[in-house]
């Protein structure tokens, strides 16, 4: 199947304007816009692996439609028990030093310096990236 893809994908700069014009009717059973051939073949060759492999997830979706209408992502809810409360300190040993980050209520506070989330602390400290909840313990 994945052998199939790819040679109808590497065969779409190939085919005439036309035959593209009528490929776009039969995949995507609507007219073809009245664009270049390049584009034809880009839109062609993504309906080709869309119809493949499976399209854009529901999420992804209605993700691009609130942005596209400027409406507000929803507020992300992470359950009880990763919630952390303002106040609450952190401590992690690494390579030999102790690490203290307090949670404050719109992020966290490392060494004097106010930081948006466990991972962007854990990058400082490290020069790595890293899930902050791995780093600082709060995940297996």
């Amino acid at each position: 199947m994945v052998t199939d893809v790819i040679r109808r994908v590497a065969a779409l700069p190939g085919l005439s304007t036309e035959e593209l014009r009528k490929m776009w009717k039969e995949l995507c059973q609507s007219e073809p816009p009245a664009h270049n051939k390049a584009f034809l073949v880009k839109r062609l060759a993504y309906r080709i692996q869309e119809l493949a492999h499976g399209g854009v997830p529901v999420q992804t979706e209605q993700r691009l439609e609130r942005v596209a209408n400027d409406e507000p992502e929803p507020e992300k809810k992470r359950p009880q028990g990763e919630r952390l409360l303002p106040g609450t300190r952190l401590i992690r040993e690494w390579k030999g030093v102790e690490h203290c980050c307090t949670v404050l209520d719109d992020g966290f506070e490392y060494q004097g310096r106010r930081f948006g989330s466990l991972s962007a602390v854990a990058n400082f400290i490290t020069g790595t990236r890293w899930n902050g909840l791995l780093f600082w313990g709060l995940k297996k």
